[in-house]
C-alpha cells in the first residue's frame, strides 16, 4: 500500500517540478530583460511550488522511514525490489530526481546572473557618486582628484 502512495506522490510532483523548471527559465529571461513585474509574478508562483514540493518530499521520506528504509535512492530501490510497482517507482523517481537537478542547475545560473547584475549596478552607482578615484589628468599632468563624493542629484 505504501508503494502506491509513494508512486502517487512522485507522479504528482513530476508536473510540479516541470512547472518549477519552466518558471526558473522564465525568471532567467525576465532578469536579463529586467522585467520586475514579471519577476514578482514568477517569484510568487515559484514559492508556492517549492513549498508544495518540499511537503511532498518530506511525506515521501516519512513513508520510506516508516517502512524501515532509508529516505533516499537506496531506500526507494529496496522498496522497488519488494513491490510489483518497482520498475515504475524507480523510473518515475529517476525522472523526478532529474527534473529537480535541472531546476538546481537553472537556479544556480539565475543566481550567477543576479550576482553579475549586482556587481554592475554597484559599479555604476560608485561611478555616479564619485566613489572611484578618477583616472583623469589635470593640466599639470597629475591625476585629478575629487575632493568629496558627489550626490546622485549632482552627477
Amino acid at each position: 500500500m505504501h508503494d502506491q502512495t509513494l508512486l502517487q506522490l512522485i507522479e504528482e510532483d513530476i508536473p510540479y517540478a516541470g512547472q518549477l523548471l519552466e518558471l526558473l527559465q522564465a525568471e532567467a529571461l525576465a532578469l536579463h530583460g529586467r522585467d520586475m513585474g514579471l519577476l514578482e509574478n514568477i517569484l510568487a508562483q515559484k514559492q508556492s511550488l517549492i513549498v508544495l514540493l518540499e511537503q511532498h518530499g518530506r511525506r515521501r521520506s516519512q513513508l520510506l522511514v516508516q517502512m524501515g528504509l532509508s529516505p533516499d535512492r537506496a531506500g526507494l530501490q529496496a522498496l522497488a525490489a519488494q513491490s510489483h510497482l518497482g520498475e515504475q517507482l524507480l523510473a518515475r523517481g529517476d525522472m523526478l530526481t532529474q527534473l529537480l537537478a535541472d531546476c538546481q542547475t537553472v537556479n544556480a545560473q539565475v543566481g550567477q546572473g543576479i550576482l553579475r547584475q549586482q556587481v554592475a549596478t554597484a559599479n555604476q552607482i560608485r561611478i555616479l557618486t564619485g566613489g572611484d578615484a578618477p583616472s583623469l589628468y589635470d593640466s599639470r599632468g597629475s591625476t585629478a582628484r575629487m575632493l568629496k563624493p558627489r550626490a546622485l542629484s549632482q552627477a
